[in-house]
């Protein structure tokens, strides 16, 4: 028991060593202004600026590195990272898996979020009046419809139109999460339940949120967008009443 509790402490004392270390690795990049694809100093530098050992540097730089915060490129050199949501997705897809053995549906709460934050995006593009160029929307749909046509709407195809919609909100952060709920979706659906709907159904609830969002109707928005996630969650086997919607 005694040599348990001393190991125990050896782990927190690494684990709280390794935590200050990253802390001041991040302050570092604070204070010189570093941005995304900045190279970074050398661990040696590093080591001697932060007078660490370089046991407790690596640990701490592998640690960074999961959260994307630091990139390390193999003789390359250490670079400051580009922000991603790996980690989420990741940890994610392991609890909604983990969920379903427990008799819960984290998958299907995610789609909960997902759909409120969908509709208040696709308000604010309104409210805003932000629509201004649908060029791209308008190749996307008769993209969808062709493949509606030939009897599939693929999923990049899928992806790229909600990534449009919100385009004009110029805020990197949506499709990043979006886009992290995405993976996490298409991760599991070997998961999930053959898709019962028909392609032709996909893409005309994709065209009824295009139409609303392109005429500035609220209302019918919201009306479309929770038509499109009823389609989700029927896959899911989580179909609810949204009649009150």
């Amino acid at each position: 028991m005694t040599a348990a509790r001393t190991r125990g402490r050896a782990t927190r004392g690494r684990s709280s060593r390794t935590e200050e270390v990253q802390q001041a690795i991040k302050q570092l990049i604070l204070e010189r202004g570093l941005a995304s694809g900045d190279p970074m100093p050398t661990e040696f530098e590093l080591v001697e600026e932060l007078d660490v050992s370089r046991n407790s540097l690596r640990e701490a730089l592998k640690a960074l590195q999961a959260v994307g915060i630091v990139e390390i490129r193999h003789g390359f050199g250490m670079y400051v990272g580009s922000m991603s949501l790996g980690a989420l997705v990741d940890e994610l897809t392991f609890h909604a898996r983990m969920s379903k053995r427990q008799g819960r549906d984290d998958l299907a709460h995610l789609v909960d979020v997902r759909e409120v934050l969908e509709r208040g995006l696709v308000e604010q593009v309104i409210d805003r009046d932000l629509l201004s160029d649908t060029t791209e929307l308008d190749e996307i749909m008769r993209r969808m419809d062709a493949e509606a046509t030939a009897g599939q709407v693929t999923p990049e195809t899928d992806r790229l139109f909600h990534e449009l919609l919100y385009r004009p909100l110029a805020n990197p952060i949506v499709n990043q999460l979006l886009g992290a709920f995405w993976d996490v979706y298409r991760t599991l659906q070997h998961d999930l339940a053959p898709v019962r709907q028909e392609a032709a159904d996909v893409a005309q609830r994709h065209r009824d949120i295009y139409e609303a969002l392109v005429s500035g109707d609220r209302g019918a928005a919201a009306t479309a967008m929770a038509a499109h996630f009823r389609g989700i969650r029927e896959r899911l086997g989580t179909a609810r009443d949204d009649s009150g919607a």
